[in-house]
């Protein structure tokens, strides 16, 4: 599951017991080195699909953790690149690893909390990749209109979105055992390590972005794959702020 560079078992029972900032504070010097980091495969076509919409002045990478996110970033904006996460430790090991590479535009980082978000209406694109899990239901919609505000009129929201699995399925227990375990843990623990993926659903979250004043699209992202019934197992949800009239 991890590479020989990654966590113990040890470094990540210590950092399951902590909040999900200390946590990822102590994760952060190995975190590319695990399947958390989300992956090319992703990112790629994620690309692939902003690219033909852009290009961007501004981006923003939300929750950015070490960076994935930001190489999206870097190919489809001229401008300015932030990324912003609320763990100084996941901040640190991006800017190290940015700092390998002269890609442009230069890159800004800010620690900061998603439900405070410390910008104007500033950016024209803002990604997040594999973050919403952190967020409890009744926090996405202030969490929505955090990033609507940092958006100009015209601006985008894009994020990647996997189907549900299917009921029975080896995928769908996987899930169900390990939001049950969080649950558990959480109940019994503090403070709280909050990652909740079940709860974060296409139909309630494109009704949420709706009601914060998005138009949203969803496009396919075929290299991902297909469910049995033909459907994408992948989709890109782009939602755009309205324009001022």
């Amino acid at each position: 599951m991890f590479a020989a560079q990654g966590p113990t078992f040890r470094e990540l029972a210590v950092q399951a017991l902590s909040s999900v900032e200390r946590g990822y504070d102590l994760l952060a010097p190995k975190f590319d080195h695990t399947p958390f980091r989300t992956p090319e495969s992703v990112l790629t076509p994620v690309s692939r699909v902003l690219r033909r919409l852009g290009p961007f002045g501004s981006g923003l990478d939300l929750c950015c953790g070490t960076g994935a996110g930001i190489d999206v970033l870097r190919q489809v904006c001229r401008e300015r690149v932030t990324g912003v996460d609320i763990s100084a430790g996941m901040l640190a090991a991006g800017r190290a690893r940015a700092r390998m590479t002269a890609a442009a535009p230069r890159v800004e980082w800010v620690r900061a909390d998603a439900r405070a978000l410390p910008f104007g209406p500033v950016f024209d694109l803002v990604v997040s990749f594999g973050a919403f899990g952190h967020f409890l239901p009744r926090e996405r919609p202030g969490l929505f209109a955090q990033v609507h505000s940092v958006l100009r009129p015209g601006g985008r929201f894009a994020f990647p979105i996997v189907a549900p699995a299917r009921p029975g399925t080896p995928d769908y227990w996987t899930l169900l055992a390990f939001d049950a375990a969080m649950r558990v843990r959480n109940a019994l623990w503090h403070p709280k390590f909050v990652m909740y993926y079940r709860t974060f659903g296409l139909t309630d979250v494109r009704a949420e972005l709706a009601r914060t004043g998005f138009d949203v699209q969803l496009h396919a992202l075929p290299e991902l794959g297909q469910r049995p019934d033909g459907s994408p197992r992948c989709r890109l949800v782009v939602a755009t702020r309205g324009r001022l009239t």
